[in-house]
Formats: C-alpha cells, structure tokens, sequence
C-alpha cells in the first residue's frame, strides 16, 4: 500500500514546532522540489493532480458533488460567507475559518437570500461555513479561496473585467445589503461577534470531466478533493480521526490520497499557537502510526506532499528508515 499525503502549510518559517516521526520521514526519505515548480494552493494542486482541464478548479460544482449532490450542467460557484471588515483606506477578507457560524444561522441566512434572489443566485449551505451558488451567469472574475484571500485587499484578491464582473459585483453589492439588514447579523453583532456581511464567489465553473483516478480511494474534509475522487471513480472516504481508523478501512493494496489541511487556517490566520497544537495532533494522529505502519510492512511507501513549499514531495519506504546518517531537522529547515 502506498499512502499519500498532502499537508499545506507544513513548512511555516521560525514555528519552533517539532515532529520526531514526521522527521524522521522526511529526512530518511527521498525528498525533490521538481525543477520550474510553484507554490500551489491545494485547489491547483488537485487539479494538476487530477489532470482537470481549465484554467481553474470549478470549485463550486466539485463541492457539490462531493457533498452528495448533481451538478448536471449548470454554472457552480462557492459562495462562501465571509466578513469584510472595513480598515482605514481598504477592506480586508475575514474568511469563516477565523469565526464561529452555527448551521441554524448559515441556513437561516441561505433562505432569505434565496427567497431574494431566485434563480439568479441559487444558494446551498454545504457546512455552515462552506457554500455553493447556481449562477445565471459566468463570473467576469477570478478569486482565490477565503483563506488565501485572508487579511488581503478586497480588491487586490479580485481580478474583475468585463459585463459579466459587473453584473456579478452588482448581485454581489445586492447580498451585502440584505445580509447587513437580517436579524442574524444583527444578533451577532450584539454579541461582538463578526456578521457575516459578504459572499466570497469564488471556483466558478461547470462540473469538469474528471479522468479516472490513479489513487484507488481518497479522504479528505475538503468537499472539492472528495468531489474530484466521486467524479475520477475513486472510493470517497470521509477523514477519520487519525491514521489507525484509516488504516483499519484501507484496503491493503493501491494508491491511497489523503488531505491533511488542518494547519491551513491557523497558518492563513497568523494563529501560531494553535498552528504549533494542529501540528501535534497530527503527529500523534498521523505521522507516528503511519511511521510504525511503514517499519511493520503494514504500508510499502509514505508520501508527504508540500504543494505550497515549491511543490515538495518526500518518499519514503521501509529500507530507507536505516539510512541513520540522514539526521532529523526542524519543520522549519524546510521552509
């Protein structure tokens, strides 16, 4: 069995946090940052990994679908609910990882912009803090996702052009003024929480055409990556708690995918010290069983991608676990 893993925001410069057993992976293994590569978002990376044609991850549709949903062929959206807050001389993104939204609001909120906007914005509440909109249009504009646009320019992380990025700002500016006058937002703002007084559209696009997946099953929170596995034919899984459920349901031959973004927002977020607490559960979680695992035979190979460091990938298999000149280093060597 080979397992793959792809850990964004791993490599966070001066984190002082340390790993043993996702050192030692690391350092024993065979590790390359392939000549020409960029720093990807997870989205890019996916979609290079998936081979989906296009100049973006239709992220919207691939949510849906990995949601249990049909896209069928309509224009898909994440429609996102964030917070812009309002600085000096520019308005920043708050993206919903950096605040608490409970389903009763998010669902409260969905039904009275839907009860709006009809079918020009067909909203779904896929978790309270992710959603995807129907649109009646393609978007005349580019985002990256909330939690890359964090703390950025409102304007900076959009890149708008023509009729259609107009009639999209417009239905845009129509959302923030209905979500400013509900009384959920009102509600939160008495209790000094953030409203959530924005849409943050984004992964525009109709459902892709996915070619069959080389991992044999894929586990992930992200609906996108668990939309790319339902539509490549790969078995979707859920992300369990840690490696031991997962190796308990593997099957025992095969590619297996599985999306580790824990550190994403607390990175994104400039949250050190919860960073330093994810980066802990997911050595005692992950990286110690899977470690053991690969010294038993249990698993033949172990893979940790890096997509956001240069797209640096390590390999590591059980004969490489002696080579003890290769000594262990910070996380933060890598960076």
């Amino acid at each position: 069995m080979h397992c793959e893993l792809i850990v964004p925001g791993l490599f966070a410069e001066a984190s002082g946090t340390r790993a043993p057993a996702l050192e030692l992976l690391l350092a024993r293994g065979r590790g390359a940052v392939h000549a020409g590569s960029e720093s990807l978002p997870v989205e890019a990376w996916l979609q290079a990994a998936f081979a989906v044609e296009g100049e973006s991850l239709p992220a919207g549709a691939l949510s849906l679908a990995g949601a249990g949903g049909e896209p069928g062929p309509g224009c898909w959206a994440r429609a996102d609910p964030v917070h812009l807050r309002l600085l000096r001389d520019r308005m920043i993104v708050v993206p919903a990882a950096a605040f608490d939204l409970s389903r009763t609001e998010a669902d409260a909120l969905v039904e009275a912009l839907n009860r709006h906007f009809g079918e020009r914005l067909a909203l779904q509440a896929l978790e309270p803090g992710r959603w995807c909109a129907r649109l009646d249009l393609q978007p005349g504009f580019q985002a990256p996702a909330p939690l890359d646009a964090a703390g950025r320019d409102v304007d900076l992380a959009i890149r708008a052009g023509g009729e259609a990025g107009k009639r999209c700002a417009a239905l845009l500016n129509e959302a923030q003024m209905l979500l400013h006058a509900h009384p959920v937002n009102a509600a939160r703002e008495a209790r000094g929480e953030p409203a959530v007084n924005s849409l943050w559209l984004w992964g525009a696009g109709a459902a892709p055409r996915v070619p069959p997946s080389r991992w044999r099953s894929v586990s992930a929170d992200d609906p996108v990556a668990r939309g790319l596995a339902r539509l490549s034919g790969a078995r979707e899984r859920t992300l369990p708690e840690g490696a031991a459920a997962w190796l308990h349901d593997a099957p025992l031959d095969g590619r297996h995918l599985v999306l580790l973004d824990a550190l994403r927002a607390p990175l994104a977020l400039g949250q050190s010290a919860e960073y330093a607490e994810r980066i802990d559960a997911l050595e005692k979680r992950w990286f110690e069983p899977l470690l053991a695992a690969l010294r038993a035979g249990r698993v033949g190979m172990v893979t940790v991608h890096v997509p956001d460091s240069l797209g640096a990938s390590f390999e590591t298999i059980r004969g490489d676990l002696r080579r003890f000149w290769r000594r262990p280093r910070a996380l933060e060597k890598y960076a």
